[in-house]
């Protein structure tokens, strides 16, 4: 099945992809727009009953770690290296005015 793209279409994938195509280009698009979907047509046609649909070429496995607390909660400490400190926390300078 030959797939023919449309001058219209053509225009249209243009506006889209913000180009400005010349007419040798236009016609160039036409023809390789054409020959993809009829390579996806000839794709379509095989016969994959069976065959489990996956998201990748290759085994997907975590590569991370697992999330583990490891030093615990030392606010005393870490607080110890604080300019200044409030109910806890850091105190900073004002950043922004209201």
């Amino acid at each position: 099945m030959e797939n023919i793209i449309s001058d219209e279409t053509i225009e249209y994938v243009g506006i889209l992809a913000k180009l400005d195509l010349s007419g040798e280009e236009k016609e160039k698009a036409k023809k390789d727009m054409g020959s993809m979907l009829d390579y996806i047509d000839k794709l379509n046609e095989l016969d994959t009953t069976g065959v489990e649909p996956m998201s990748h070429v290759f085994p997907v496995k975590n590569v991370f770690r697992e999330d583990v607390v490891v030093n615990g909660d030392d606010r005393e400490n870490i607080l110890k290296n604080a300019p200044e400190e409030k109910d806890g926390s850091f105190m900073v300078p004002k950043t922004v005015d209201n």
